[in-house]
């Protein structure tokens, strides 16, 4: 929980990222202003085993780090490095921490996760975070006590002996004067960083030639994590899978380039319902994927219905053309995302008649509506 203070700003992954690398690189300098203690909490294994390199030179110059991360037990770590598992239930679940803290330095960062997110070229860099962070001594004191307090029952005596000879000795030295200056200057420096990345070229074009929110097969893909690192039961996904058919033999009778309109009509029709945060793709001449974050199930059923109200509005530009739409939605936080389970759903919707099926815990159940 965020301690009395300003009030939290909303930052996404990709800021949060370069915020802790900074405050990991500051614990790697070389000072003479030890003792050191490091605090993080990764969330999710996979996001501590992308820096777990990094920390162990940490853990080798620190007097003690703790490191969290929700169900697993970080593996292979140093001496005076010592692992905390955070049970997914609990409120340092959903936090991203990383805090350093000398007698004469300290860094913070401190955010929670919304389970939401925003555009940006991958869905990781998207989430959507409330925190604050700074490169103040003071209030990484007031994080460590806070941490030191949350998780002191899971930390062995020596993890609690070498903390707590660690804040004594904060405490009997006077912050460093000039430490507002140092962090307006830092705070410009990571708005600059993050104002030139949103301007970089094709930051905010879509990706292809087709609709908003069309993308290829490589590009969903790259977008959703799957070639990156990601992990379960963080940012909850919609998945929305939908097949469209059409009379056989409307090519022949209406002529391939009106076929050609049709099929352009059918993706504008498919993604009208679209945020600017979702993707579409076509996975076959008839089939298509949905991909919406952050959505509760009876959102992605709303979503769901109005795909067949927007599909079935095509009648009055096509009105010898009946399209027939069928959908199987899903909601999952799952990683890799359940796309084959989505497949099968829908297909299994259009061959019983089903208009919409619901998937849960990889079992269909339908839900006609």
């Amino acid at each position: 929980m965020l301690h009395d203070g300003p009030a939290p700003e909303l930052l996404t992954k990709r800021s949060l990222v370069t915020v802790s690398h900074a405050i990991e690189r500051s614990a790697l300098a070389t000072a003479e202003d030890g003792p050191l203690v490091v605090i993080a909490l990764f969330q999710r294994m996979p996001y501590f085993l992308r820096e777990r390199e990094r920390y162990a030179r940490i853990a080798a110059g620190a007097t003690v780090t703790v490191v969290g991360s929700v169900g697993q037990t970080p593996p292979e770590l140093p001496a005076g490095a010592y692992p905390v598992t955070l049970d997914d239930t609990e409120e340092l679940a959903r936090e991203w921490s990383v805090v350093a803290l000398t007698p004469r330095f300290g860094a913070s960062l401190v955010a929670r996760d919304r389970r939401e997110a925003v555009p940006a070229d991958t869905l990781e860099q998207g989430r959507l975070f409330a925190g604050r962070w700074g490169f103040r001594r003071d209030e990484a004191l007031h994080e460590v006590i806070r941490l030191r307090t949350q998780l002191g029952d899971r930390l062995p005596p020596v993890a609690l002996t070498a903390i707590d000879q660690v804040l004594h000795r904060v405490r009997d030295l006077p912050a460093t004067p000039g430490e507002s200056r140092a962090e307006a200057a830092l705070r410009l420096m990571a708005d600059r960083v993050e104002r030139a990345h949103r301007a970089g070229p094709g930051r905010h074009a879509e990706p292809g030639d087709g609709p908003p929110g069309l993308v290829d097969e490589p590009t969903l893909r790259h977008w959703t994590g799957m070639d990156g690192v990601t992990a379960a039961g963080t940012l909850p996904v919609a998945l929305i899978g939908v097949r469209v058919g059409e009379p056989a033999g409307a090519p022949e009778r209406f002529g391939r380039r009106s076929a050609a309109r049709e099929a352009q009509a059918v993706i504008a029709a498919l993604t009208a319902p679209l945020r600017p945060v979702d993707r579409a793709v076509r996975l076959t001449a008839d089939e298509y994927l949905l991909v919406l974050p952050a959505l509760t199930r009876e959102e992605a059923l709303a979503v769901a219905g109005q795909v067949h109200d927007c599909v079935a509005g095509l009648a009055r530009s096509y009105p010898f053309v009946s399209f027939a739409v069928h959908t199987a939605v899903t909601v999952t936080d799952r990683r890799p995302l359940p796309v084959a389970e989505v497949r099968h759903a829908v297909g299994w919707a259009a061959r019983e008649g089903v208009p919409v099926a619901t998937v849960a815990r990889e079992t269909v159940a339908s839900a006609a509506h």
